[in-house]
């Protein structure tokens, strides 16, 4: 499954849990997905900030992800 098509599938269970309530197996479908989600935008925004690099003031370079990606405080 995409992650749009994960999307639309959370959406659908936020909208049925709002109209009528989730059974069991749907609200643990609903918590995977959303679990599944942010673990997934966490990846690729560590990759991105990952990437950067930072120009100090005498000129070096940085990895910001050298320097702060391995604190585990993300």
């Amino acid at each position: 499954m995409n992650m749009e098509e994960r999307i639309k599938c959370i959406n659908e269970l936020y909208h049925k849990s709002q109209a009528e309530g989730l059974t069991a197996a749907e609200r643990e479908e609903q918590a995977l997905l959303r679990s599944e989600y942010v673990a997934s935008i966490r990846a690729s925004l560590r990759g991105q900030l990952d990437s950067i690099d930072m120009v100090n003031a005498d000129g070096t370079v940085e990895n910001l992800g050298e320097k702060y990606g391995k604190k585990g405080t993300h």
